[in-house]
């Protein structure tokens, strides 16, 4: 910022997101030149002595000329939000500088470090192809007869007519000139070659900072400062120094020490420096792995798998393999393949040298090795395999890419000359204790002994008996960790079982699936939109795929976000001050510490706030700042002013605080039925006759599920810059929130002053998804009082775990059901009862378990039903809006009963769903009339273009011929309703400024998120003027351009906006007709030049006859509804619970799109972000409800490897809305619950496998469905010797809220 480079973004703080992502170019003359993505904010200043450091401001530029990289994430419509596309074009463009036609593995590894959270990653692959070797469009497939997209839509059924051109053209694109790229900067390189051997030293305010020269400098120093902090990556000092509050008054940096960076190969095996960097490590080892003999390589290419999924490329160029070691972390992807391999590492203190092997003496506690603290790790040699010597090496975690791992194992058995009898058996873990530990009783019992079936039972009997966890264990999951060191042994069994198949049987065809390493495969898509109708002008824009006005200056860093804003030359930073205890009185609160600090402005408390301090969107239930009482950890007591954002960060942790607890704690769900903690009123939908159509039905069964939250992780965390304005206590805000309005009045009602005296400003936001609807004024509204006190502005960008813990997110749900069907699947009765986890406030709960409630029934039509909604009161932060608002827990919960009946009755899933599913003209259990229904038509094209019956039968046969993975198949409606369920809400506003150049200034009620709104409203305005969409700009959404607006939420912003924007437009085409009239042959300009009045503003209440009474069951509560069908296939390891998502088809009723690029984009996004919510996004609390997730380290969003290998979407055709903006639909919520087919796919593979181990019949799969629910679902051998302890008889480190 003190650059005013401000492209580079701060995502997380840990190195998990990649928003921050530089090139860093540093010379080493036993390297030469190094060009190397890392991540910017793990990188210390300190260690950039003589580096040259590319951000994203330095490659290219709107205003000069664009980079290629950033030219073609935009075009490819790859940036949304846009906060995450600088460190993804940086990521690539340090890719291309080393390799400037790299293949398409390439790029995808390059991006394991990289998250984003809108566009579900396709089209950002997709662009980037183009740089590739595969850049064909056939992916380099060699397919025959033409495109491949082509033929392969035509074999869905498509007819070339249907085929409407791509989204973009890439003939468009700059071409790659790797002779034009900036060069490597010569004084740095002089710089280089001719430094001296002297040391380096920065002083800072607490930390000195000593880099040598030599290793004797080094040694030297550990002598002087032996408790000094060694640091080569910063990737676990920086974030021990930031997220533990740990404090290293000396850190040593070997990095440039040559004997720490050499690599020498000896009749042993390799050894490496211990500064080596992981990335170089791989390097070495894979060129050897190249050149030596199979038999010798087996460890290489063991640390070559742990590499390929460890950490991101940004931290593997900087992480060194000393360090790995040294961290000592007991989760380690490397060390217990170290010690397996009986790794050889060179100790070395002013004392002398030692040589000790890496065995189960090297850790002797947690984060602890045997090194004195004078002594240094020189170097590590990785040996080779001898013959006879067999060695794999596996880690699971609950994310392939970029993931810390649950259980690793190194193993290592050597045999007899000539025979399968066990001569030394090494079997290493990580994840079963505090070190890394051996199983040294399993290894000694199985010495002597024929590798056969006799010593694989020997063999998990016994690693059940010694890897045993304490039920309590931190890091939970103890029954599925214990699983796993059996299943991970398995696997090694079989795979040396194959390798041995001179001498023993080999291994039977259907299980060797379970020694295959895994391999991704690029992804390929389609899609399939209406082209616009013959005849339409080229300047008329809507329907066309049109760039997102954003997406350019988001490649370039130029884009403007709230905190990119230069600072204000009096600003100040704040930093929240929050509880520690989920509910207790607060007895004393000392600051004398923190207002002694240097920087230390004030401290705010709720003796501070001038209006009042109860606060909160519909029902004033919340307090801004804590007064007596907390009720959940992460309630904001206060906050500390200073100078920087260091300053008021250590000051912050500096506040004392004293509580007294109180009782009850209620942290789950069952908790708060245990206590009868609800909010009211308690919602009930009803229709029909309930006793009747249980009296009618063949069967009933009844079932229950529990679905997790899940956290909005928008790259851009909540953030707002207060700006006092001096006089009648009025106040500037700029913003990230979806909701000015409410971010208005919250503020004025804080500060005391009327809503006109507070200006809100939002230009764009990082992401939303809801969460800045409500849950952003937390913040507004206490940085407002701080500024307010001290007429300065003040400014707050919360970091990831401070937003993470006090934001709240997505509801968890648990719901019970009952259900009565007939013999044929179809259903005609069900009672359903859900319990949402509202958290400590009523926040938007109510309407989100109303919303729940309109889609209990899904896609369904069921003639006696009733459902029931409780909003759960506890202690966790409040939870919020999030896309779907209740309609993903509702519908999941409906699909969870339909796969049950299907299950009980031994039917296909699909044929009961579709014999189930509404027809036009049938009402809903709110006794809405449904019309223009397109269910059926996405449906069959649905099963049409995913080839469904052939991949039905595929499967059938892929899961006869495997044992140990499997593959599943779901195929899942949806029917979402379209409008705010408040009737008030539906309304928008849209002011639009012609001025006498022609130009038009156009400003609406929503915000722009990464949705592409604004681009929407300059096509609807574009379309209603009838002139270029260039001449008509949005600057920003404002509380003194438009007021009272509405949240930009429900997915009703294009409609209630576009409608506002076409009304104004119209008025003003209206006021321009008699001067067209008069000129005739004049243009826009000689009209509007003319004419004398060029502003309107429009408000328009929206389809008054929107509303839905509880008490009578009778309104109409959605405008229209949006209808949508996914098919999914998925493949499971049986014995991991891993699975990789094989094809999705998405078949998506849009109506007339307004800009197909855009929509598809919403459709991928949405749907990414529900494979997270249904898969693999897990909070974790613990039971005195403190949040374990708070950043990318623990919580894990999809990542670039997460998407479907094969992808097809499809918007339906010729189905236009007569109830929107021309005849549009909305599309940000509807394609979220589609992802609840490959939950269904999950499923469905597991019961493929349970049914190997003679289990049928429905089962209970909560949700997400985690590889630890996936394994435990799959009972075997192996779960039955790991029984879970009983409820009861422990503590858990976690519970299910």
């Amino acid at each position: 910022s003190h650059l005013g480079l401000t492209g580079t973004k701060l995502g997380c703080a840990e190195g998990g997101c990649g928003a921050c992502t530089v090139m860093l170019s540093k010379y080493q003359p036993h390297l030469s030149k190094v060009h190397h993505s890392v991540n910017g904010c793990l990188a210390p200043l300190c260690s950039l002595h003589h580096c040259a450091v590319t951000t994203v401001e330095g490659i290219g530029s709107v205003a000069g000329k664009l980079h290629p990289v950033q030219e073609r994430i935009a075009k490819s419509h790859g940036s949304q939000c846009g906060f995450c596309t600088p460190g993804i074009v940086m990521s690539l463009y340090a890719l291309l500088r080393n390799n400037p036609t790299p293949r398409m593995a390439d790029i995808e590894e390059a991006f394991q470090g990289n998250l984003c959270r809108c566009t579900g990653y396709r089209p950002i692959l997709e662009g980037y192809k183009t740089f590739t070797k595969e850049r064909s469009c056939c992916g380099g497939k060699g397919m025959e007869n033409g495109c491949c997209m082509t033929n392969r839509v035509e074999t869905k059924g498509y007819t070339d007519e249907m085929l409407p051109a791509p989204l973009y053209n890439p003939a468009d694109f700059l071409p790659l000139d790797p002779t034009q790229e900036i060069i490597f900067p010569p004084e740095l390189m002089s710089l280089c070659k001719g430094q001296s051997s002297q040391q380096l030293r920065f002083r800072g305010e607490r930390v000195l900072w000593l880099q040598p020269a030599s290793l004797d400098q080094l040694l030297e120093l550990k002598t002087q400062y032996p408790n000094a902090k060694m640091v080569v990556g910063n990737t676990e000092v920086g974030i021990e120094m930031k997220f533990k509050n740990l404090l290293y008054p000396v850190i040593l940096a070997p990095g440039y020490i040559p004997e720490l960076n050499t690599i020498q190969h000896t009749d042993e095996g390799i050894v490496f420096g211990a500064s080596c960097s992981l990335t170089l490590l791989g390097d070495v080892l894979k060129a050897a792995v190249g050149k030596l003999p199979l038999y010798q390589t087996e460890v290489f290419n063991a640390v070559l798998e742990q590499l390929r999924w460890f950490a991101g490329l940004q931290i593997r160029n900087v992480a060194a393999i000393g360090g790995n070691i040294m961290t000592a972390s007991p989760i380690s992807d490397l060390n217990p393949v170290f010690m397996a391999a009986g790794c050889k590492l060179t100790l070395m203190s002013k004392g002398g040298e030692r040589v000790v092997v890496m065995d189960e003496k090297f850790f002797p506690g947690y984060r602890k090795t045997i090194l004195t603290p004078e002594e240094v790790l020189l170097c590590v040699l990785i040996p080779y395999t001898k013959k006879g010597q067999h060695f794999a090496a596996y880690k699971q975690s609950p994310r392939r890419e970029d993931d810390i791992s649950i259980v690793t194992s190194g193993m290592s058995v050597t045999f007899a000359e000539g025979s399968t009898v066990v001569k030394h058996l090494a079997l290493s873990y990580g994840g079963m204790a505090a070190t890394t530990v051996m199983a040294k009783n399993t290894a000694s019992r199985l010495l002597g002994k024929q590798w056969g079936e006799e010593l694989l039972q020997d063999a998990c009997s016994s690693l059940a008996e010694e890897m045993t966890l304490h039920p309590s264990a931190p890091g939970g999951m103890v029954t599925y960790r214990r699983t796993l060191t059996l299943s991970l042994f398995y696997k090694f069994y079989l795979t040396v079982q194959q390798k041995l198949g001179a001498y023993i049987e080999g291994v039977r065809d259907d299980y060797i699936s379970a020694t295959e390493i895994y391999h991704q495969t690029s992804p390929s898509s389609v899609q399939i939109f209406q082209a616009v109708p013959d005849g339409q002008k080229e300047e008329d824009v809507v329907g066309r795929p049109m760039m997102h006005l954003s997406a350019l200056k988001q490649a370039t860093g130029e884009a403007v976000y709230c905190d990119d804003i230069p600072l204000y030359e009096n600003e100040l930073y704040l930093c929240l001050i929050t509880s520690t205890k989920a509910h207790a009185t607060i007895q004393s609160i000392d600051t004398a510490e923190a207002e002694s600090m240097p920087g230390v402005v004030t401290c705010v408390f709720a003796k501070d706030i001038p209006g009042s301090n109860m606060t909160g969107p519909i029902v004033y239930d919340e307090t801004v700042l804590a007064d007596d009482t907390v009720t959940c950890v992460g309630h904001i007591i206060g906050a500390v002013v200073a100078d920087t954002q260091a300053h008021a960060q250590r000051a912050a942790k500096a506040v004392r605080i004293t509580y007294q607890e109180l009782q009850p704690v209620i942290i789950t769900i069952q908790d708060a039925i245990t206590h009868q903690s609800f909010f009211q009123p308690v919602r009930t939908i009803q229709r029909g006759d309930l006793d009747q159509g249980f009296t009618q039905a063949d069967h009933i069964l009844e079932g229950e599920m529990h679905m997790g939250g899940q956290e909005h992780f928008y790259l851009e965390t909540n953030v707002t810059v207060a700006v006092p304005k001096g006089e009648d206590g009025e106040m500037e805000l700029f913003v990230s929130t979806q909701s000015a309005t409410k971010t208005q009045s919250l503020v004025a009602k804080a500060l005391g002053v009327p809503a006109s005296r507070v200006v809100i400003r939002v230009k764009r936001m990082g992401g939303g998804f809801g969460g800045k609807e409500s849950r952003s004024t937390t913040l507004s509204t206490v940085v407002a009082v701080a500024a307010q006190k001290l007429k300065r502005p003040v400014r707050c960008m919360l970091d990831r775990d401070e937003d993470m813990l006090v934001t709240g997110g997505r509801h968890p749900f648990y719901g019970r059901y009952k259900v009565g069907f007939m013999k044929s699947g179809k259903v005609v009765a069900l009672e359903v009862t859900y319990y949402s986890n509202a958290g400590n406030s009523m926040d938007l709960s109510l309407s989100i378990m109303e919303r729940a409630l309109f889609h209990m029934e899904n896609s369904y039509s069921i003639a006696n039903i009733r459902g029931r909604g409780y909003v759960c009161k506890t202690h966790l932060p409040s939870n919020t809006a999030f896309r779907g608002f209740g309609g993903p827990q509702g519908m999941l919960i409906a699909e969870s009963w339909m796969s049950d009946v299907a299950l009980s009755l031994g039917l296909p899933a699909e044929q009961v769903r579709r014999l189930n599913m509404y027809i036009q003209g049938e009402r809903t259990p709110y006794s809405q009339i449904l019309d223009h229904i397109t269910l059926d038509r996405c449906w069959d094209q649905c099963l049409e273009i995913s080839s469904f019956t052939q991949r039905r039968a595929g499967i059938e046969t892929y899961n006869r011929d495997h044992r140990w993975t499997k593959r599943g198949l779901s195929v899942v409606p949806t029917k979402f309703g379209i409008s705010f369920t408040a009737a008030f809400l539906n309304q928008a506003g849209a002011l639009a400024h012609i001025y006498t150049d022609g130009s038009v200034l156009l400003t609406h009620g929503g915000t722009e998120m990464g949705q592409g709104l604004n681009t929407k409203m300059v096509q609807v305005a574009s379309r209603t003027l009838g002139i270029p969409s260039s001449k008509i700009h949005i600057t920003e959404t404002s509380t003194n351009t438009v007021p009272n607006t509405s949240p930009t939420a429900a997915s009703a912003s294009s409609d209630l906006n576009g409608a506002a924007v076409h009304n104004a437009c119209e008025i003003l085409l209206h006021r321009l007709e008699p001067y067209k009239t008069k000129n005739p042959k004049g243009c826009w300009e000689d009209w509007v030049s003319t004419c004398q009045s060029y502003t309107v503003l429009f408000l328009i209440g929206w389809t008054p006859d929107l509303g839905y009474d509880f008490e009578t069951n009778t309104g109409r509560p959605f405008n229209y509804f949006s209808y949508g069908v996914a098919c999914s296939e998925v493949e499971i390891d049986c014995l991991t619970g891993s699975h990789k998502n094989i094809h999705t088809s998405i078949v998506i009723d849009v109506g007339n799109s307004l800009n197909p690029a855009l929509d598809i984009g919403q459709v991928e996004g949405g749907f990414m972000q529900g494979v997270g919510l249904y898969t693999l996004e897990e909070l974790k609390y613990s039971p005195e409800g403190y949040l374990f997730t708070r950043g990318p380290g623990m919580y894990k969003i999809p990542a670039f490897g997460d998407i479907p290998t094969d992808l097809t979407v499809s918007l339906l055709r010729d189905a236009p809305n007569d109830k929107a903006i021309f005849s549009s639909k909305a599309i940000g919520e509807p394609p979220l619950f589609l992802a609840a087919s490959v939950f269904f796919a999950i499923k469905d593979a597991i019961i493929a496998a349970r049914k190997e181990s003679g289990l049928s019949g429905p089962f209970r799969l909560d949700s997400p469905a985690t590889p630890e629910r996936i394994r435990n679902a799959c009972e075997d051998r192996f779960t039955k010797l790991c029984p879970p302890a009983e409820p009861g008889t422990f503590t858990p480190w976690a519970v299910v809220v």
